[in-house]
């Protein structure tokens, strides 16, 4: 768990998320572009009051708060098996709302007939609903709506909804009527049609319904929706999702749990405010916490991504550890080394490479000499030596070695409440001498390339190992499990948060990637590793496929020793 007095931003509490509930009336209608008769899925938008308090002038789907009425008579309701309360109350209030806001009623009579316009008609706006179907021997379809996500606003948003999106088909014989109180302009379109719309500022939308737009786009039909839909467990949606905001290009734009840089955002800006530039680039460091910098070296490619990271742990009154100096200098006075000795004051105590390969160590050695030519003790440089089947690039010795469990303390004057402990974890597998650090005061995991942000690490026959890499991940769980470790620094690309889920993830992906080759094996018992390569990496651009016959190897050399 973070420290409170590392956090790089004063705490706040976002405001509290009020409960409502949203709807996606779909159908199919006739595509314009489409061969005759072959149509396209619609869904329903309106344009909200351009006076509203929130989301003035968008376009949205129908939906709102949750009423205390929403939450009872559920007996009087159709209703799946598997439909939870709170799934009923949910729906309840979606149906409601859309009642309200755009005239579609979801309701039907004992014999499976909608509710008629005219019936719709009879109905007052304003008044409690259900009594009002009951007059008309109509029964709420709570049945008809099914879950598709969940959204909870960015906590730096200063109106607050947790709600579910649902979605159902448009009732046959119904058109929509607005309110023209809240909701203006009934539109049904097409999600990209929307979406091109918005491009070009004919329309505008809020994160969310462009999210989901973008994501109804993909299904070419109201039933090729509906069948995934219905297809999932009880209560599960395809996504659930608390966006965070960043700062690119000093604009803010929200992401996603999927996105790469969530994490990061979740570490920096836990409450969510709205400081952290998003972006790469090699001239300044990045705090991620008060005692921890980021600088990333100016080497990004295929193999490094946007460069490899250099941690930069502790702060002015203890001193710093560099961890992966990067790779070697292009020339004396390199810029790289140039902004870890301005970023640390060249207080540096202690050097750590997390393994030998060439953007990680080489970078130690002339560090540690401009650290001793500006008349500071020269720091130790810790890790462990290359083993003997190392490439001839990846060849290095450490002052000390860095034993299984060892610490380095970064002393504070103010105590030991307020020092930086990093521990090793040994973690061959990605190379024989691979080490993770723990910075256990704040519950950190420094993956070197073990784990990495948007790829996953090759491991690479003889010095790489796949059996050994397997158990060194399921080591890492167990270590941020005692540990309590809540994020990821990893060598390449942005700080990954929840580890144990990445973890489960990254063994997940191995195992079906291992299962592919297994495949590709008994396909062709002959084959050479190229033939197995085009089988078990068929999903991977065939650019990338020299690179992943190395971890190929490194799973039929784990296969054949099983």
């Amino acid at each position: 768990m973070t420290r409170i007095s590392q956090l790089l931003h004063a705490q706040r509490e976002p405001v509290p998320a009020r409960t409502a509930s949203t709807v996606l009336f779909l159908r199919d209608a006739p595509d314009p572009q489409g061969a005759p008769g072959t149509t396209r899925l619609e869904v329903l938008m309106s344009r909200r009051s351009d006076k509203a308090r929130f989301a003035a002038n968008h376009y949205v789907f129908p939906g709102g708060s949750l009423d205390a009425e929403d939450r009872l008579h559920h007996d009087q309701l159709a209703r799946r098996p598997t439909q939870t309360a709170e799934a009923l109350t949910y729906a309840q209030a979606a149906i409601r709302e859309s009642l309200e806001e755009m005239g579609v009623l979801l309701a039907r009579h004992a014999d499976g007939r909608w509710a008629t316009q005219a019936e719709v008609a009879q109905i007052d706006r304003t008044q409690p609903l259900l009594p009002q179907c009951a007059r008309l021997g109509l029964t709420l379809a709570a049945d008809a709506l099914w879950p598709l996500a969940r959204w909870t606003a960015a906590l730096e948003i200063p109106i607050r909804f947790d709600v579910p999106f649902l979605v159902a088909r448009m009732p046959e014989g119904q058109t929509p009527v607005t309110d023209d109180a809240e909701q203006f302009e009934p539109l049904w379109c097409h999600p990209a049609d929307a979406l091109q719309r918005a491009a070009r500022g004919e329309m505008t939308l809020m994160f969310p319904t462009q999210t989901t737009l973008e994501r109804l786009a993909q299904y070419p039909t109201v039933q090729a929706l509906l069948d995934v839909l219905q297809a999932l467990p009880p209560g599960q949606m395809l996504w659930e999702t608390l966006p965070r905001g960043g700062l690119v290009n000093g604009k803010v734009q929200r992401f996603m749990e999927h996105q790469t840089v969530y994490g990061e955002l979740a570490l920096v800006c836990p409450d969510g405010q709205l400081h952290h530039a998003v972006g790469w680039q090699s001239e300044q460091p990045v705090p991620l916490l008060k005692n921890v910098m980021r600088l990333t070296a100016d080497n990004g490619g295929t193999m490094t991504g946007p460069g490899t990271n250099t941690y930069l742990i502790g702060e002015a009154a203890t001193g710093y550890i560099v961890v992966d100096p990067g790779p070697k200098p292009q020339a004396q006075d390199d810029p790289h080394l140039a902004r870890i000795m301005a970023a640390t004051g060249g207080d540096i105590r202690a050097i750590v490479c997390t393994h030998s390969h060439p953007d990680h160590s080489p970078g130690a050695v002339p560090l540690q000499a401009l650290v001793a030519q500006s008349g500071v003790a020269a720091p130790v440089i810790w890790g462990l030596p290359s083993a003997p089947m190392a490439r001839a690039g990846s060849q290095f010795t450490p002052d000390r070695e860095l034993p299984d469990g060892a610490t380095l303390v970064l002393s504070h004057p103010d105590g030991a409440a307020h020092s930086h402990t990093l521990r090793a974890v040994h973690t061959p597998g990605h190379a024989a001498n691979h080490v993770c650090l723990v910075l256990e005061e704040d519950g950190l995991l420094l993956s070197g390339d073990h784990i990495l942000n948007g790829s996953t690490t090759v491991v690479d026959p003889p010095d790489g190992n796949m059996r050994l890499y397997l158990a060194s991940l399921k080591k890492l769980a167990d270590a941020c499990q005692a540990g309590d470790v809540g994020f990821i620094l990893p060598a390449h690309g942005y700080a990954l948060a929840h580890p144990l889920r990445v973890i489960e993830k990254l063994l997940a992906h191995r195992m079906a990637r291992e299962a592919k080759v297994k495949a590709a094996m008994a396909h062709s018992p002959d084959g050479t590793p190229e033939d197995w390569v085009a089988i078990a990496y068929a999903d991977t651009p065939q650019a990338l496929w020299p690179v992943a016959k190395r971890s190929l190897l490194a799973h039929v050399e784990h296969i054949r020793g099983l």
